[in-house]
């Protein structure tokens, strides 16, 4: 599910979302069915925010399911460019990001939020559990994977504790394969590189590439807009002029 932004931009009636990571999906569903007493802990965040005091809440992971997912918004919103990583034992280690005003706690985004997710079946899981809810041309199917690298320097895969290796994204694209012989709309983002546009070649998928802002890099030179991939097996796709 990612940050989730195809969803709330359609706001469908009814949806599936999935994610491998628990902690996200716990944050979604909190949003979802506890947001009061969520907006209530992120206040609290909001009032002792400092150096000290995010450190202390990143170095602690326990809690009941509500104080977990103010945890992981409070330190999204205040770590260094909303970056989320883990190391190998699983444990979130971004630093402190550099806000005058950190916006830790939206209510009106958030109660707007746990509205459309009301309609919404949320769930950990991998990619493949679609396979078990995706079945005909009435279903749409959005992938936002951890991207294939384009050099070297560029390999980021921490999202969760697992790599997402080369075999990850065939299996991602086998998958697609599979709901589009169903007569799914599959629809996947990633990075332009020969490999993805090789393995969805492979398969007749349509791609396109598209310019999307990225914030994030080592070198400060390369952020800004660069070049994805947005691949689709249906034709039937306006893509605005960019």
């Amino acid at each position: 599910m990612g940050g989730g932004a195809v969803f709330f931009y359609l706001q469908p009636s009814t949806a599936f979302l999935t994610d491998i990571n628990a902690e996200l999906i716990n944050t979604y569903c909190c949003v979802r069915d506890h947001v009061e007493e969520l907006i209530s802990l992120l206040k609290e965040h909001k009032i002792r925010h400092d150096k000290d005091y995010y450190y202390s809440i990143r170095n602690h992971s326990g809690g009941t399911d509500i104080e977990k997912a103010a945890r992981l918004i409070y330190l999204n919103k205040t770590c260094f460019n909303g970056l989320y990583r883990v190391n190998s034992q699983g444990k979130f280690n971004v630093p402190l990001g550099r806000y005058d005003n950190p916006n830790i706690c939206s209510e009106v985004l958030l109660k707007a939020a746990s509205e459309a997710l009301s309609y919404a079946e949320i769930k950990q899981a991998d990619f493949t559990e679609i396979l078990n809810h995706a079945t005909s041309s009435d279903d749409f199917v959005f992938f936002d994977p951890p991207y294939h690298p384009i050099s070297e320097t560029s390999y980021f895969t921490a999202y969760s504790q697992n790599c997402f290796s080369k075999k990850d994204q065939e299996l991602l694209r086998d998958t697609c394969a599979e709901l589009a012989s169903r007569g799914v709309k599959v629809m996947v983002c990633n990075s332009d590189s020969e490999f993805i546009q090789k393995i969805y070649n492979d398969i007749n998928f349509e791609t396109y590439q598209i310019k999307a802002a990225r914030s994030i890099n080592s070198n400060i030179k390369n952020r800004g807009m660069i070049y994805e991939l947005l691949i689709t097996s249906f034709k039937d796709f306006y893509l605005p002029k960019q």
